[in-house]
């Protein structure tokens, strides 16, 4: 059963907290981050290389510095002010009308360490070592990682009674349209109440940030080994995160381009992928995979429908039903050549938030041949995968809206 607590939020005023809040530091490069970083956004905390003229080294020593000198700063200035007591909080997200609420709270660095927090991802150590560097300096999880939970009809319950019950803390749009609304919870006996539910349940799962997650974890356990007097109860021991119920969330595909056709024809590449595929021609317009198993392929300027025949997955297999899994085997090895994703510079990722138009666009400019556009993993499949211990083919999730940086950060002391 897991372990979560209250904690006392580092956050901003509300009237500056649209200013303050930023998108996560992984989703923009150093030049996007400049060009959107206002005076006092968290872009200059965790993206500080956006300080120096031209751009710093990211894993400089001046840079780690800089990130250190602006959080101090951002506290002495108001723009981040710690909470007097422990609390939870509540963060909803709205996006195409949709609105999943989240619980802001500490986990517990030992879940993740003996796998009660489970992941679906495999994590690399530079990748780890980078995001520990960043907790080590500032004491402090500045951005949360995106949890899910099995969701709780009473955990429902409170969260709606919180939100019913006051107007939100919170409450702005940012610039690409998704609404972010904030509630803390202030009474300490549904604060109790919260743990307690939490300690009933078997596990948690990474959503997005598994580098994020297993940073703050070792980080955690750096910290135990060297205090001589740990007991257990000290603030490093947890991380920060934001908790949703899995039935509220919602996975968008993650689609494929490819930069040539390994020495084949369209009309070669067609006749190889109908030995596995019923294939049907749908014309210029876009077409969006309707079912699992079923792809949408874009090539000389026409879309194609592309089912898997039976026989040729398993899904009695937790990894064999998944798409990315059935189009890896059938078109991106068998027939393209394609043999490791994660080095092959053939093919690159698309995520499903630009739309298909993005591979065609990127089909018709002849950056790339052949664009390939998968149904979207569902939660459910996640589950599964992270229960039976495996690990999902690399770029197989994208959840959409990303968590706001900036809006709650957790002090490790």
């Amino acid at each position: 059963m897991v372990k979560i607590k209250p904690f006392k939020g580092v956050r901003p005023p509300k009237d500056i907290v649209a200013e303050v809040a930023s998108r996560p530091y992984d989703v923009l490069n150093s030049a996007e981050a400049k060009a959107e970083a206002g005076e006092k956004s968290l872009l200059h905390i965790i993206k500080p290389e956006i300080d120096f003229d031209p751009i710093a080294d990211e894993h400089s020593q001046e840079v780690y510095d800089k990130a250190v000198e602006n959080f101090k700063k951002w506290q002495a200035n108001g723009w981040l002010k710690q909470d007097p007591t422990e609390k939870y909080y509540v963060y909803a997200q709205t996006m195409d009308g949709r609105t999943q609420y989240g619980l802001v709270a500490a986990c517990h660095c030992e879940d993740y360490m003996t796998g009660k927090i489970k992941k679906h991802e495999l994590t690399r150590k530079d990748k780890e070592e980078d995001r520990m560097i960043h907790v080590r300096i500032q004491n402090a999880n500045v951005e949360p990682v995106f949890f899910a939970y099995p969701a709780v009809a009473e955990m429902d319950s409170i969260i709606a009674k919180v939100v019913a019950a006051s107007a939100p803390e919170y409450d702005f749009v940012a610039a690409d349209g998704f609404g972010h609304k904030f509630w803390v919870i202030e009474d300490d006996a549904v604060n109790k109440r919260i743990t307690e539910i939490f300690a009933e349940i078997p596990a948690l799962y990474v959503a997005d940030g598994h580098h994020r997650t297993a940073a703050a974890a070792l980080v955690g356990e750096e910290k135990k080994k060297a205090n001589p007097n740990h007991t257990g109860d000290e603030e490093y021991n947890f991380f920060l995160a934001v908790i949703f119920p899995d039935n509220q969330l919602k996975i968008i595909d993650y689609n494929r381009v490819v930069k040539d056709l390994n020495g084949l024809t369209t009309e070669q590449l067609i006749a190889k992928l109908s030995e596995d595929f019923d294939i049907k021609e749908m014309g210029a317009d876009i077409y969006t995979p309707n079912a699992l198993h079923n792809f949408s392929m874009y090539i000389d300027g026409k879309w194609y429908s592309l089912t898997a025949k039976a026989g040729t997955y398993d899904d009695n297999d937790p990894i064999g039903i998944l798409d990315v899994t059935v189009l890896s085997n059938l078109v991106l090895d068998k027939v393209l050549g394609i043999k490791d994703l994660r080095t092959d510079k053939r093919i690159d990722f698309v995520g499903g938030i630009r739309g298909l138009g993005e591979l065609k666009r990127r089909v018709d400019n002849g950056e790339m041949k052949v664009a390939f556009a998968l149904y979207p993993v569902t939660m459910q499949q996640l589950i599964n995968i992270s229960d039976t211990g495996n690990i999902m083919p690399p770029k197989t999730t994208w959840f959409e809206p990303k968590l706001r940086s900036g809006i709650v950060i957790h002090k490790l002391d």
